[in-house]
């Protein structure tokens, strides 16, 4: 699934995201999602969250989407 509505990315959900840095290379980085930041409940390029491990990014990839 892709990260781009708000209603179907919870705290706890796996995901992947692209960081400001990686955009260009398109590379993902995994993890959980502790903080969404987007307050809109749709965004084209994806819902920005933050990791549990700290790093920001747009949401290309759900993993898991039942969290």
């Amino acid at each position: 699934m892709n990260g781009q509505s708000r209603n179907i990315i919870k705290p706890g959900a796996v995901v992947e995201i692209v960081e400001k840095a990686n955009q260009r290379s398109g590379k993902l980085t995994s993890g959980v999602v502790k903080d969404i930041l987007t307050n809109s409940s749709f965004h084209p390029h994806g819902i920005k969250v933050r990791l549990v491990t700290g790093e920001v990014g747009r949401v290309k990839k759900i993993m898991d989407p039942e969290s």
